[in-house]
């Protein structure tokens, strides 16, 4: 079982929604700005498959590498109180 699967289990599906679209948001502003994921990753500091996860919506991934990722491309996060 990977970790994205046992974290999906706990978390509600407002959470995973919102985790979806930070990684549609990701993917778009990356392939937007000309860059492939080895790029990404090498601007990041982490490894390649860990831009891939983060774009798939995987919510096991760190959130200072969803955070990185999308600051790389000028993508900032609002909060809001949840519903």
């Amino acid at each position: 079982m990977t970790q994205g699967k046992r974290i999906s289990a706990d978390i509600g599906e407002n959470a995973l929604h919102a985790i979806r679209e930070l990684g549609t948001a990701a993917k778009l502003a990356r392939s937007a700005a000309g860059e492939g994921q080895a790029a990404a990753a090498a601007r990041l500091g982490v490894h390649v498959q860990t831009i891939g996860r983060i774009e798939a919506g995987e919510p096991g991934v760190a959130i200072g590498h969803v955070m990185g990722l999308l600051a790389l491309y000028g993508i900032g996060v609002k909060l809001q109180p949840g519903r």
